[in-house]
This record gives C-alpha cells, structure tokens and sequence, in this order.
C-alpha cells in the first residue's frame, strides 16, 4: 500500500499498486498527450516557417524570373519594333518600286494600246476595202449569174423543142456542138494558151467528150478539166439521173489526168438542184461539178480564174522543192565524198601505222646493233688497256728461262 497526499486538499490516502499504476498511467498518458501536443505545435510553427520560407523564396525566385522575363520580352519588343520599322521601310519601298513598274507599264501599255489601236484601225480600214472589193465583185458575179438565170428557162424550153425535134444521137451531139461553139467564141481572146478538144482516146475503154487545158506564158499547166455532156430526148422511155455518169467521169478524168471533172447535163430538167447552178459533187467524187450548158463558160473561167491565181505558189513551191532536190543531191555529194574520204583515211592511217611500226622495229634492231658496237668498242678498248700494259716482265713472269734469253739478246 501507498500513501499518498493531495497537494490540494492536503488529504492522505492509501493506494495499492493497480490503482498507483492506473494513477501513474493517467499521469504518463497526460503528460504525453501534452508532449505530443507541443511537439505537434512546434512542428506547425516548423512547417508554417518552413512554407512561408518556401513561399518567400518561390516568390522572390518568380520574382527574379519575372524581372529577367520582362527584360527580354522588353529586348523582344525593341526587337519587334526594329524588325517592324525594317518591314515597313521594305515593304514602302517595294510599294514604292512596284508602284514604278505598274507606272512604267501603264506607259507602254497606253504607248502599245495606241499603236495597236492604229494598227487595228488600219486593218480594219483594209479589211473594209477588201470587203467593199468583194461585195463589188459579188455584186457583178450575182448580176452576171442573176441575167444567165433569167435566160435559163429560155434556154431549156429550147433545149426541150430541139430534143424534141432531133433523134437520141442528134441531142447528145448538138449540146457537144453548143459548148463547143460557145468556148470557140472566147478562145482568142480570154484561152489564148488553152487546149480545148475532143477526147478521142479510146484505148482504155471510154473517153470522155472534151478536155480543157489551160499554160501560162512559159508553158507551165496550171488546170485541166475534163467534159462529159449529156442530154437526151424526152420522149427516152428510161429516163437517165446524173449521177449514173459520176463513177464513169471520175474513172476518165483519172486516166488522162485531168484536175478537174464537170458534167454539162441536161439530164432531170425538173430538178431544182441542178436548176439553180453550179453544183458540188466532191461529196462523192473529188473536183467533180454538174452544171447546165448555161453555165459552161462561167465555171471554166472561175476554175481558171482560181488555179491562175495559185500558178505563183506553185512556182515558188517547185522552186523550194527544187532547192530540196538540190540540198539533198548535195548532201548525198557530200556523204559520198565524206565516206570515200573515211576510207581512205582508213587505208593512209593503216600505212602511217604499219609504217611507224616498221620504223619502231628498225629503231629498236639499230639500238641493239649500238649496244652491241659499244659493247665490243668496250672489249676493245679494255683489250687496248691490256696490250698497253703489256712488258716483257710481265710475260716471263714465271718463266725465268725466257726471261733469261731476253737478257741474252738485249
């Protein structure tokens, strides 16, 4: 037991051990409550001082970065405002220079709008010439087709009383007769140069009726047409179209090589196509025209009119061809003389060759005859050398006989 006094009260009183060691535990559990919390207080005021040192130095760390961030972004702006200044000078400046060439183009633009505008106007002003040329002529050409026109039906409502009043034979051979007389009218005067026959050349078969040929002054052809007529009486049971003659034409034209083929028919009087004029059957056969009797000597002389305005570029055509003939006949000299050439430079090089090598033989053989002579030359000088040194003590060395017969005689 234990005795123990309140410091209070001042009263004693007794304790056993469990209660003394409760005692003493509640004093110890206290005591390191009390402990542990002035350690936690102090560790508080550690670790506040402990953050607000962090703190401080963070802050004076963003601080200091921030100052040296300030620094450069005000060393960037200096530099921004530089770049911007530059910049701005070369941009003014390009401005400036650009401004100059779209100024300088401007002038020669208006300079080139103005030549071009009078080179236009005077192709304009030639072009209306032309075009008042050409209405002129289709003016004269729609009045000479417009009065051969108004004869047409004259003509045919003839043609028609004549058939009728002729056989078969009679129709065909008097429309020969009338072209015939019609291109004879105007044959001194307008085909001075022109052929203008029959075609009698039966040899492949057919002929046609006639062939026109037309030469310039120096001879040259420049157009050739060959004519078929064709009529009939109208009274012919089986009646004939144009176009039954087309292969036969073609096959005429091309064997006496004419340019041109025309049908002159009077064949299907009620068509309106072959009625009206010159007709275009190149759709089917090249070159190839039907027309009425009408109209004979109005398509000669626009085919002539046409292939004599052409005579010139076909001259000058044959011409160039002919330079080309030329050139290519020269080519062909000078490829010849430069392969006769390559050969025989061929065969000289191979005798250069030969030769050089006989002499690179014969130089070598002469080297090795020096070498020898000098060889022997040496031999005959060291020879010399000895013979030189040659005595007669020397020879009886080693001959005391000799030597002494030497000495009798001398």
């Amino acid at each position: 037991m234990n005795q123990i006094k309140c410091p209070k009260c001042g009263e004693v009183f007794t304790i056993d051990e469990s209660d003394y060691e409760s005692i003493v535990r509640q004093i110890k559990d206290h005591e390191y409550r009390e402990d542990l919390k002035r350690m936690e207080d102090r560790h508080k005021k550690d670790l506040d001082r402990a953050v607000q040192l962090a703190v401080a130095e963070a802050q004076n760390a963003f601080s200091e970065a921030l100052g040296k961030k300030d620094a450069e972004i005000a060393k960037l702006g200096s530099e921004i405002k530089k770049q911007e200044t530059e910049v701005r000078l070369a941009v003014s400046e390009a401005v400036k220079e650009k401004d100059e060439k779209i100024a300088k183009l401007s002038a020669e633009i208006q300079k080139q709008g103005a030549e071009a505008k009078l080179a236009i106007n005077e192709a304009v002003r030639e072009k209306e010439t032309e075009i008042s040329e050409l209405e002129a002529k289709s003016r004269a050409m729609e009045e000479s087709f417009r009065s051969q026109l108004a004869g047409k039906d004259e003509t045919i409502a003839f043609y028609k009383d004549l058939k009728a009043k002729q056989s078969t034979k009679m129709v065909g051979e008097t429309l020969e007769q009338h072209c015939s007389y019609e291109f004879n009218k105007l044959r001194s005067t307008a085909f001075k140069n022109a052929y203008f026959e029959k075609d009698n050349d039966a040899r492949s078969g057919s002929k046609g009726d006639f062939i026109f040929r037309d030469y310039s002054d120096d001879g040259t052809e420049f157009i050739s047409i060959m004519f078929e007529m064709k009529n009939e009486s109208d009274t012919t049971a089986t009646k004939h179209k144009n176009e039954h003659f087309f292969k036969e034409l073609d096959k005429d034209r091309n064997e006496k090589k004419c340019e041109y083929a025309i049908l002159v028919s009077m064949l299907e009087a009620d068509n309106e196509l072959y009625n009206e004029g010159i007709v275009d059957v190149s759709y089917k056969y090249p070159k190839m025209y039907v027309i009425r009797p009408q109209f004979f000597i109005p398509i000669i002389t626009l085919l002539r009119d046409a292939a004599l305005n052409s005579l010139q570029y076909k001259k000058e055509l044959q011409v160039i061809q002919n330079q080309n003939l030329d050139y290519a006949k020269f080519e062909e000299n000078m490829n010849q003389f430069k392969s006769a050439f390559g050969r025989n430079y061929e065969l000289a090089s191979k005798k250069f060759r030969d030769a050089i090598e006989d002499i690179d033989k014969t130089i070598k053989a002469l080297e090795k005859t020096k070498a020898d002579l000098l060889s022997s030359e040496n031999n005959l000088r060291l020879a010399n050398d000895k013979a030189q040194d040659l005595s007669i003590k020397k020879l009886t060395k080693g001959a005391p006989s000799v030597a002494e017969k030497f000495k009798e005689n001398s």
